[in-house]
Formats: structure tokens, C-alpha cells, sequence
């Protein structure tokens, strides 16, 4: 078994090569420590590197008027933070530590190696990374289309499905460390608000909570309610295997 949780998150989606494995873990080899609520980069500063966080949670965030903001992106562990900003030089976005958290940086000439060295694992991230474009117009259009119970429904959703990937199908509950208020930064609701739908959502019988322990309870039901599509299970890696 690998000691690398990007080979790890990886090989969900593809069974790696030893060569492959080995490469991904040498990416790891650095790792800084960031607290708790500790800015990691700062919208618009100069950005050269990617970030593989290998323990805790983060976000990514846009800065809006009014002291307002919009978070992007939530990151667990095995996630490559960062892309959107590799092309401009300079980061598009805030990234912040939720929790305590350790990130492996990788500057851009590493990423170039990679995907000269190993263009298999590049089109893998160039996969990922669609379905994760793909997975954010959904939430962009549920911000703008759908009800508020939906809107934190998906957002469950989308955590405990990207949760397994790293902790088994048969995860049901994840131990969810925002606030309220994240919630609404994430969702386009106010905290107030956010409280309501939770409460609402533990009433219908979809989900029950402990504290900040987060269980689905009717899956098939809150995906209905959400219009939850999981994209991370229809990404397609058939045309990469034994090449």
C-alpha cells in the first residue's frame, strides 16, 4: 500500500503502476503545517505552486463586495488545491485551512515533470479535474434554481460522496468541521437560514446530527430532493487502462 494520499485518492479512478505510486509519493515529501483558519495563499498574490493536502480540511474562497465572500471549493484529503490559479501566475482565489492542516507543495516545474514524465497521470488529472468543473456548474445552478433545503442537501451530498473515496462506499456520516456561516458562504444562504434547512432536513428524516457529525439517512431521497448527480462515479478512465 502506498503512504500517499493523492495515489490513494488516485487509484479510485484508476489502478496505478508501482512507478506511478512511487512518483506520486515522492510529491509528498515536503509538507508545510497550517492552523486552523490560517490563510494558506491570498487571492491575487502571486501563485507558482499547486497544493496536495494531505491531512485536514480547507476551502477556497472569492472575495466579494461588502466584506462578503463566496466559497468555491471545499478540500479534503488527496486533493490537489490550487489549479485555477496555475495559469495566471497569480492566485484567482483565497485558499484557507478549516482545520489544522499539512499541504505538500508542488511548484509548477514539478507539475511540468509530471505530465512529461507520466502523461497517463496527467490526463488522469486532466479527468478529475473536468468533473470537477462539472461538479461546480451543478452547484452554481443550484445556488441560482433551486430551494434552499436542496442547496444544503447538495452541499451533504457532495461532501460524503467525495468523502468516500478515500474512506470506503459505506461511509454514511462525516464529521463536518464549518460553521454555519461557511455553509452559507457556500450555498448563498445566511446562517440563520442554513440552520432552518438543517433542522428541516433532520425533521424529514434524511439525515440525523451529533453535534458536527453529519449521518444521511435516506440517500435516495435527498439525492431527489437535491437532483444530485455524483460525477465523480461516471468519470471514465476505460481508454487509459494498460496504456
Amino acid at each position: 500500500m502506498t503512504n500517499s494520499c493523492f495515489a490513494v485518492r488516485l487509484s479510485h479512478f484508476l489502478e496505478l503502476t508501482d512507478a506511478e505510486e512511487k512518483t506520486l509519493a515522492r510529491l509528498e515529501e515536503n509538507r508545510r503545517h497550517f492552523k486552523r483558519g490560517e490563510i494558506i495563499r491570498e487571492q491575487d498574490s502571486p501563485a507558482d505552486e499547486l497544493f496536495i493536502l494531505n491531512g485536514g480540511w480547507a476551502f477556497s474562497y472569492i472575495r466579494l463586495g461588502d466584506h462578503k465572500r463566496q466559497i468555491l471549493r471545499l478540500e479534503f484529503p488527496g486533493d490537489l488545491m490550487g489549479t485555477s490559479s496555475i495559469a495566471f501566475g497569480h492566485a484567482s482565489d483565497t485558499l484557507v485551512a478549516v482545520t489544522d492542516c499539512v499541504l505538500c507543495p508542488l511548484d509548477r516545474v514539478a507539475v511540468r515533470a509530471l505530465f512529461d514524465e507520466h502523461s497517463r497521470l496527467g490526463t488522469l488529472l486532466f479527468l478529475i479535474s473536468q468533473a470537477e468543473r462539472v461538479s461546480m456548474d451543478d452547484r452554481l445552478a443550484s445556488i441560482g434554481r433551486t430551494s434552499a433545503k436542496s442547496r444544503v442537501a447538495a452541499l451533504l451530498l457532495d461532501i460524503v460522496v467525495r468523502y468516500r473515496i478515500m474512506n470506503g462506499e459505506d461511509l454514511k456520516g462525516v464529521e463536518i468541521p464549518l460553521t454555519q456561516e461557511d455553509i452559507g458562504d457556500a450555498t448563498g444562504l445566511t446562517s440563520v437560514h442554513v440552520n432552518r434547512m438543517m433542522q428541516e432536513l433532520s425533521r424529514d428524516g434524511l439525515i440525523s446530527r451529533n453535534r458536527h457529525e453529519v449521518t444521511i439517512l435516506d440517500e435516495e431521497k435527498l439525492v431527489e430532493l437535491a437532483e444530485y448527480v455524483n460525477r465523480y462515479a461516471t468519470i471514465d478512465t476505460s481508454w487509459l487502462k494498460g496504456s
